[in-house]
């Protein structure tokens, strides 16, 4: 595992690697975020709060609020006008 892969355990305790978009702080909730996908050609993307003071190396929470969800949206097309091919 690299610093680009977040490994995720389910909830049958088998654990699934992703990879790493990008990651930010937000300066108006003073959260990190976490974007991923599934390795490959894989479109579909995931965001969540992470926790990386985490007792257990990290802890990955959903993103429940709006506001939040704006914001995350926000950084996840700008990434993808960024990376357009």
């Amino acid at each position: 595992m690299d610093e680009r892969t977040l490994r995720v355990e389910d909830a049958e305790g088998k654990e699934h690697d992703y990879e790493i978009l990008f990651t930010f702080t937000s300066e108006k909730t003073k959260k990190s975020y976490v974007v991923f996908k599934e390795p490959g050609d894989s479109e579909e993307l995931y965001a969540y709060i992470f926790d990386e003071n985490d007792t257990e190396g990290g802890k990955l929470t959903p993103i429940e609020n709006d506001e939040e969800w704006d914001e995350v949206e926000d950084k996840i097309e700008n990434y993808l006008d960024d990376h357009e091919e």
